[in-house]
């Protein structure tokens, strides 16, 4: 069992940067948000504070890199090299799904690196929810949080990719309750995210009933994990499991449309992710009410090869958003909450037939 787990984390890293596994005909739906240029600013660029106080941490800047991987020696060189870029930055960042080391403990310095590289830094450690349901308790989450001495811990929403993943595992009956019992338990806080297909408003509810401190939206319009099961069956002869990924390949809610229903409906602090490219996008993720931005497969692409690189790229993130800041009159993350926005296009036109204010943003409304 481990070795097969270990052999899929290998696959996903494989497939994410060598097939084009981005969303193909979806899209985030951040093209339909739109900042108000402020042509008086009235600010100092340079006093721009990106600074975030979340969970009982301080971020340098609202930005944090996503679960990705581990499990496998490659997973390790890029978990340490995501560290040292993070720990460096004052961000945060998240593992990936720590099943692989509680089925073999000899994997788990791939995940421990992260600590041992970032030791201030905000992590979260990572198990699936369809683990839960499939025999894991409080034990075995406690054991991947002590992994790397974590701030907090997400169970992460798969079902598209359980669903067309030839190993899947698709019986979620249970699911919730099987969190919320994680989540009067543990003494870090439990964040809920989903992988690429987005979490909706009646969900987000339900979650936050449920004892969550957090929800990550995990949106279409980024990585699509159908996309990256379809790239591993490919060469064989599993044609259903190819058929399932290019059927379902930008299935979900788009990135934008998600956060609103959820920063909607919901009182605890919500992250953006899924498909999270620029400080620009990082930017109106938060004017549509994040606590946090969350990117993840550009800074793979950076963390293969250094920390050096990876640095850089979150470097540049920010440098970017404190930009938007600037050109929009806001000199803190409180005031780029405040800031206006028009929501426009198909973004507009889900929100309203959701049932949702898109008038609700800054002082002017949508078209």
């Amino acid at each position: 069992m481990a070795e097969k787990t270990r052999k899929r984390k290998a696959d996903h890293i494989e497939k994410c940067l060598n097939e084009n596994v981005q969303a193909r005909k979806a899209t985030t739906g951040f093209e339909d948000v739109h900042f108000v240029h402020k042509a008086l600013p009235e600010i100092d660029k340079c006093k721009v504070d990106l600074t975030t106080c979340l969970w009982g941490h301080e971020f340098k800047a609202p930005l944090i890199v996503g679960a990705m991987t581990g499990g496998t020696a490659e997973a390790e060189k890029i978990n340490a090299n995501i560290a040292e870029a993070v720990e460096n930055l004052g961000l945060g960042m998240g593992v990936g799904s720590q099943r692989a080391a509680i089925e073999d403990p000899k994997l788990a310095s791939t995940f421990s690196v992260a600590r041992k590289k970032a030791p201030n830094a905000f992590l979260i450690a990572n198990i699936g929810a369809i683990q839960l349901v499939h025999g894991y308790g409080l034990a075995q989450i406690k054991k991947a949080v002590d992994m790397i001495e974590a701030d907090a811990l997400a169970i992460h929403l798969n079902a598209l990719q359980e669903a067309v993943q030839p190993e899947g595992q698709t019986n979620f009956a249970g699911v919730l309750a099987k969190i919320s019992a994680v989540a009067a338990e543990l003494d870090v806080p439990v964040i809920v995210k989903e992988t690429g297909s987005g979490i909706a408003a009646e969900e987000a509810r339900k979650l936050e009933a449920a004892g969550v401190k957090g929800i990550d939206v995990g949106g279409l319009g980024g990585t699509s994990f159908a996309a990256v099961e379809h790239y591993r069956t490919v060469k064989t002869e599993n044609n259903e499991h190819q058929w399932l990924g290019e059927t379902f390949w930008d299935w979900g809610i788009p990135t934008a449309a998600s956060l609103i229903e959820v920063t909607q409906s919901v009182k605890i602090p919500v992250v953006a992710s899924g498909g999270i490219r620029n400080g620009t996008i990082i930017a109106k993720a938060l004017a549509l009410k994040a606590s946090l931005a969350s990117v993840a497969h550009p800074v793979l692409q950076t963390a293969v090869k250094s920390a050096t690189e990876t640095e850089s790229l979150l470097s540049r993130l920010t440098e970017e958003l404190q930009n938007v800041m600037f050109l929009v009159g806001a000199q803190s993350v409180e005031q780029l909450t405040k800031t206006p926005l028009v929501v426009t296009g198909n973004t507009s036109r889900w929100l309203k037939n959701r049932g949702f204010d898109v008038k609700g943003y800054g002082s002017r409304g949508s078209t």
